[in-house]
């Protein structure tokens, strides 16, 4: 396995975040079921974790062009080690953006700082904050 290079993200600042009161942050989100790292987001404004934007999807490259080739018919969100199903695609009426309506208990998130790939903490355990 190659080692990759760390990529230190910044946070998008847009009319979503504006409107959204201006808080936004990092989550890095796993699998529930094997802990794989599954996508570096950023989330604004209070609230749970009900859907994740494309549009706001940071990590991983691949997973990006995948959801970028509009050739292809919408795709789930899987976990590519075990296949679990996180989320389904979708379009938010209200500002007709793509997102994923994501699964509840699929799924498990974590505050990151915007570092990709994330250190490797175990999501599973732990009280490190932001369990869904």
């Amino acid at each position: 396995m190659t080692k990759q290079e760390k990529t230190q993200h910044t946070l998008k600042k847009d009319r979503y975040v504006k409107v959204r009161g201006g808080n936004s942050h990092f989550l890095d989100i796993y699998c529930a079921k094997c802990s794989q790292h599954i996508v570096l987001y950023q989330k604004d404004g209070p609230g749970s974790l009900l859907r994740m934007y494309l549009d706001r999807i940071l990590e991983p490259q691949h997973l990006l062009s995948i959801l970028q080739n509009k050739e292809k018919k919408a795709v789930s969100l899987k976990c590519s080690n075990c296949g679990l199903l996180i989320g389904t695609p979708m379009i938010y009426e209200r500002e007709n953006r793509p997102a994923f309506r994501l699964i509840r208990g699929s799924f498990v998130k974590m505050r990151s700082d915007g570092t990709y790939p994330p250190s490797h903490r175990d999501p599973g355990g732990g009280n490190d904050e932001c369990q869904n």
